[in-house]
């Protein structure tokens, strides 16, 4: 079986994990990361559905003035727009709720990334939800790469990798943020 099959029949596996095991939490916990407390600019995402939720994360990272950048779908990749905390400045496309406004072209001053997974495994490898966006946008992006997932999904079966793969530094349940490393 090649890596892509594979991947594609775990996705569907840890989906229907999520779904039976889901409850709601908080990753509060990240608030206290040394890296996310230096970081004066922060990318992150907004949840939907079981994913682990960013709203509380999210609105912290504003109330503690830091400059949040969150993604907008733009064909086959991610651009970066920044967020103030006002629903207005929101829109839904299919389940994805994207920030309006112009997209930021200068991301060098990142210093924290939060990215969403189904899985991470030991060496800080993450299984996604297969659109490839992430795996294109993460070679690109400085600063501390931490994904986040529900208790139980870190994982210490080495995941399927392909070369695109990047691994993350650090990954958060939350109870417990685990430092990969490198």
């Amino acid at each position: 079986m090649n890596q892509g099959t594979l991947k594609k029949e775990l996705r569907d596996r840890y989906r229907r994990d999520r779904v039976q095991k889901f409850i709601p939490s908080n990753f509060n916990l990240i608030l206290r990361s040394p890296e996310i407390i230096n970081a004066t600019t922060i990318c992150s995402y907004f949840s939907y559905a079981e994913e682990p939720s960013t709203t509380e994360i999210n609105l912290a990272f504003i109330r503690d003035g830091k400059k949040l950048l969150l993604p907008r779908v733009n064909g086959s990749d991610i651009e970066w727009v920044q967020w103030n905390g006002e629903q207005n400045q929101l829109k839904i496309t299919k389940k994805l709720t994207e920030p309006t406004g112009p997209a930021v072209t200068d991301i060098s001053a990142v210093g924290a990334i939060v990215v969403p997974a189904l899985r991470i495994d030991q060496d800080g490898y993450r299984m996604g939800q297969g659109g490839g966006f992430y795996d294109r946008a993460l070679p690109y992006m400085p600063g501390w790469k931490i994904g986040l997932v529900h208790a139980g999904e870190l994982t210490s079966q080495t995941l399927p990798r392909e070369t695109h793969d990047i691994p993350l530094d650090a990954a958060a349940t939350p109870s417990l943020v685990v430092r990969f490393k490198r």
